[in-house]
Order: structure tokens, then sequence, then C-alpha cells
């Protein structure tokens, strides 16, 4: 499996960058693009790879209906693609309603993909899940949150969502954003799909301080004994950094690959 950054919040090379996410993901089964940052910046960095989005990719998915994950789609069409139903919802952030929520409605996202939305998981192919909604199941995760929807209830994120690759009997966990908690998330990836070593998880923790849900976060990915781990996009600094002091882990940038 072979998994491409196309779009990070840090440029490598000569690489482009913004504040969003987007991976393209080779596997044996599927090429899946997950998320496509907010521009066409995941365009721009693909073609510098040599990479044809519209000839390669199989299956899109979204990881969740966030302006930085899913603004992208614009730019790229005629292809499946799988989220969850509450992804089209109108979001905004508490202190300064700014808008958070997809550009493009489910209407006209229906026009231009062929849309596929679970709030259950979805068996993509026989090694590749969709773990659609995740259950909130520890309690130092998804307990706070900055966000409403259009009626002014406290939104947190039900759609948020991720990937689960099993490889050699192990598991691969690719995530967008991690708002349901990325150890919620591997919890589920175990419960899905009955295997309960997991070998590498990578893509956004939202974890913002070296504070007692990083930390609890840490102990966990030690407990379980994960090879690698690679957080990214919303990972700010003091994370990142506590992180990188217990597992030498490299920064995510623009333009790399990683092979799992």
């Amino acid at each position: 499996m072979k998994l491409t950054v196309l779009t990070e919040n840090v440029a490598g090379g000569s690489f482009y960058a913004e504040h969003g996410l987007s991976y393209l993901i080779e596997h044996d089964e599927k090429t899946i693009l997950l998320d496509t940052g907010h521009s066409d910046v995941f365009l721009k960095n693909a073609s510098r790879l040599g990479i044809n989005l519209n000839e390669q990719v199989d299956q899109i998915v979204l990881s969740h209906g966030h302006w930085d994950h899913g603004d992208g789609l614009r730019y790229i069409q005629n292809k499946p693609l799988l989220t969850h139903p509450k992804s089209f919802m109108k979001r905004f952030r508490k202190h300064d309603q700014t808008n958070l929520g997809l550009r493009m409605s489910r209407q006209e996202v229906e026009k231009q993909f062929d849309l596929q939305v679970s709030a259950t998981p979805v068996q993509i192919s026989k090694h590749i899940f969709f773990l659609a909604e995740i259950p909130r199941a520890n309690n130092f995760e998804a307990q706070t949150i900055a966000f409403v929807d259009e009626n002014g209830n406290e939104d947190f994120v039900p759609d948020d969502s991720a990937l689960a690759f099993i490889e050699n009997e192990a598991l691969i966990i690719v995530t967008g954003c991690s708002h349901s908690g990325i150890c919620n998330i591997c919890e589920y990836a175990k419960k899905i799909t009955g295997v309960d070593h997991i070998k590498t998880v990578i893509g956004g923790f939202h974890l913002k301080q070296n504070n007692l849900q990083t930390k609890e976060t840490i102990n966990y990915f030690m407990r379980e004994k994960v090879e690698t781990i690679l957080p990214s996009h919303c990972t700010d600094l003091p994370a990142l950094a506590a992180f990188q002091n217990q597992f030498s882990n490299p920064f995510v940038k623009t333009g790399q690959t990683h092979q799992f």
C-alpha cells in the first residue's frame, strides 16, 4: 500500500501546501482519494508527481464535511464518492460564525458524483473499510467542541470518519481530522475489521496542546504498540512535539510518499 500526500499544511520540496488534507492511497484492491483539501492544490501536486487523478482514482472518500477537506471536490468529478450523510450540514464556528461547511450542496455533489452516504461502516473491498460514524467511547476525547450548526446547536461533527486497511493481519488507519477522537477511531476500526493489531496511523489527530488528551493518546499508542505514527494537518505544534519526542516520527509534508 502506497500513500501519497497531495495536500497538507506543510509544504515539502517544490510542492504546494494549504490548510487542508488530501491523500492518494494506492492499494491492490482500490485506489482511493481521501479528501481533496479546499482548493486545486491536490491536483497541482498530483501533476508535479506525474499522477493523473482522473485516470487513477477508483473511489473518493470524504472524511467529513469541513471546507478544508472537501471544497476541492469542485475540481474533480465523475467518480464514486462515499461519505457520511451529515457531511452536508451547515456549520459554523461558535465565536465568529465563520462558515466551516462545504461550498457544494448535497444536490450539487449528486450531480457531479456517484454519491453514496452511510452512517454505518461500509466494506469498500475485501481489505478496505470506511468506518462511518465513530462511537465516542472514552472520556478524554470529543468532550468539547467549538462548532455549531445552522440552528445554533453544538456540532460535535458526527460525520467525522476514517479508513481502515488490513495488511498482513494488521491495521493501517488513515484519518482526516479525528474530531471523534483518534483513539475512538482506532478502537472502532479494531471492532469493525476484527483485527486487533494496529501497525500504522496517519492523518489529522485534532490535538492542539500537549495536554491530558495528547498524553492519553500517546499512552494509548504505546499500549497498542503501534509501529508507525504520523500525526499531521490539524495536529498543532505542541502536540506534534510531544509525539516527536516519544516516537521520533517525521513531519508529514506535501509530495511525500509512504509505503506501508
